[in-house]
């Protein structure tokens, strides 16, 4: 009984290994080729220039018979190969906008948080201008108060008017303004750094 399993397996494997011709309806001929596949809509077979699938559709009616060639079963093969490949590229562009949903939104985060580091560094910039601003102002504001030139009189020493000293008011009034701006700009870069 063994003797018979084992030839048996010999004769199927030789039988599969074995390279024929086939040779489809419109002529075209498979030489020297070898049935590496069965599927319900055809045969892969593996040539010298590579494997290929031939359909049951395009082969003579002996060789579709003598690989059961089922047209029912063929046509509900290639329906559920179909739909396979369908859901397929379905999953892949699904995947596709998913990517590109994330590179946008990546993008955006990006672009976003770059406009924030270039607000800070506006306000930062601002604030240094306004504070060298203050501190000028302050060293004018500092000359206007003093005396003028000193001369004496007699005994008596005295000070020529300071001619700055008409501009103070002006001077204090530029002094608060910039003391503003610069709290202003101290409370927006301190709403952008906590961002």
């Amino acid at each position: 009984m063994k003797a018979k399993v084992v030839t048996f397996c010999i004769l199927f494997v030789a039988s599969a290994v074995l390279s024929e011709d086939f040779k489809t309806l419109n002529g075209k001929e498979y030489k020297d080729a070898t049935v590496s596949r069965i599927e319900p809509d055809g045969i892969v077979v593996k040539t010298k220039s590579g494997i290929t699938k031939v359909y049951f559709a395009e082969l003579p009616k002996e060789v579709q018979e003598r690989f059961h060639y089922d047209p029912n079963h063929a046509s509900a093969y290639a329906a559920e190969q179909s739909a396979n490949y369908a859901a397929y590229q379905k999953q892949q562009e699904d995947a596709r906008r998913q990517q590109h949903d994330m590179a946008a939104k990546n993008n955006a985060i990006l672009a976003e948080q770059q406009a924030t580091q270039n607000r800070i560094q506006t306000l930062q910039s601002r604030y240094t201008t306004l504070q060298q601003e203050e501190n000028g102002l302050l060293l004018k504001i500092g000359e206007a108060k003093q005396p003028g030139a000193e001369y004496w009189q007699g005994k008596h020493k005295s000070h020529h008017p300071n001619p700055q000293k008409s501009q103070l008011p002006l001077l204090q009034s530029q002094l608060s303004d910039v003391r503003h701006q610069k709290g202003e700009v101290r409370k927006q870069l301190e709403k952008a750094q906590r961002q």
